[in-house]
């Protein structure tokens, strides 16, 4: 029954190489876990926020495509004409009811299968995935639109081959698991490789932490070709010495920074819905009343900046500080520096899998 946390995953730098080890493409969604019985479906999010109100078109088509009673872990995800599409999720999280069904309507979400915790009144927690994922393969109706079982490999040479070219579709990298785990909830049992680069970019603002003793993140821009500087995404995750080292680093930075910022108009809340809230201190149905208000910097100052990846002109998620580049200047910080991952059809990996699984059973 509800709620059941989900397995989680600790971050290694390269893909491990091990017997007895499967790998699955890391999905770039909403982790998710489909609870039915009868009639009744709940999707469950990995904070325990039930996501069913925001997703109907779901419920409808896993009624189809489940057994009456079982646990299903899994992803949801849109796929658009580039791929995957986060933004396009994001904004399926609308108080509205009729913005809900009108977007459900226009984009609708489909949901990529992983796990398979219970069947009928058997609790399968405790078997090794390996016989996890076979019953899953029986229980799944993958021939309905939108539904789908993560590929899966135990050849790590596929496994790189997927981490490196399908990025452009949206994938976040590579998950490993041991055939022969038991389901873990909330335990870091699963090792996830992950995209990482750097950038070097403007730091335009900050962040007080929330104990408001030190600084919490970093605000980041980059230049486009008009010269515009656009707000990119955050840098955090310091130390409590470091939070407390950068008030000093960046006082300099403070004095009548607002005059002239590019980012002057976002210091006035009201302006905030005009600009669509793309800007530091917007609100958003991310922030659950948190304080997102923001101190500008004059934007002088270069950061080197670790990140996963860049999704509609932003950071998919927050960056990591890497250095300050006293050598760099503010700028030349463009999206020109960027490397550019080109796009891959998300069908292909779907398509090269059943091929591969289609010889193997011949």
């Amino acid at each position: 029954m509800p709620p059941v946390r989900p397995m989680l995953a600790t971050l290694v730098r390269e893909l491990p190489r091990e017997d007895g080890l499967r790998y699955e493409p890391k999905w770039d969604g909403f982790r998710c876990i489909v609870f039915r019985d009868g009639d009744d479906i709940e999707l469950g999010s990995r904070n325990d926020r039930p996501l069913t109100r925001y997703f109907p078109e779901l419920v409808d088509l896993l009624t189809e495509a489940l057994p009456r009673r079982c646990v299903v872990d899994g992803e949801i995800v849109i796929v658009g004409p580039g791929g995957l599409d986060f933004d396009a999720l994001q904004q399926r999280l609308h108080p509205a009811a009729s913005r809900v069904r009108t977007l459900a309507a226009q984009t609708p979400a489909g949901f990529v299968a992983f796990d398979l915790l219970a069947l009928g009144d058997e609790d399968l927690t405790e078997q090794p995935f390996s016989q996890r994922r076979a019953r899953l393969e029986d229980i799944l109706d993958t021939a309905l639109d939108r539904v789908h079982l993560t590929p899966l490999t135990d050849d790590a040479d596929v496994a790189q081959d997927w981490f490196t070219r399908f990025e452009g579709a949206g994938f976040d990298g590579v998950m490993v698991k041991r055939a022969d785990d038991p389901y873990r909830q909330d335990k870091r049992i699963m090792r996830k490789v992950k995209h990482e680069r750097t950038a070097d970019c403007v730091v335009a603002g900050f962040r007080w932490h929330k104990d408001g003793e030190g600084v919490g993140s970093l605000l980041l821009g980059l230049y486009d070709d008009a010269g515009t500087l656009h707000h990119v995404g955050v840098a955090s995750s310091f130390t409590a010495q470091r939070r407390r080292e950068l008030v000093d680093e960046l006082a300099p930075l403070r004095a009548d920074a607002l005059d002239g910022h590019p980012w002057q108009a976002w210091a006035d809340p009201d302006a905030h819905a005009a600009h669509g809230g793309r800007m530091p201190g917007g609100e958003s149905r991310w922030s659950a009343g948190k304080d997102l208000s923001w101190e500008p910097l004059r934007p002088e100052l270069v950061a080197e900046v670790r990140y996963e990846h860049l999704q509609a002109g932003r950071f998919r998620h927050g960056g990591r500080l890497v250095r300050f580049r006293p050598d760099r200047t503010a700028e030349s910080c463009t999206y020109g520096q960027l490397e550019q991952v080109p796009p891959a059809e998300l069908a292909a990996l779907f398509d090269e899998v059943s091929t591969a699984e289609r010889a193997a059973g011949s």
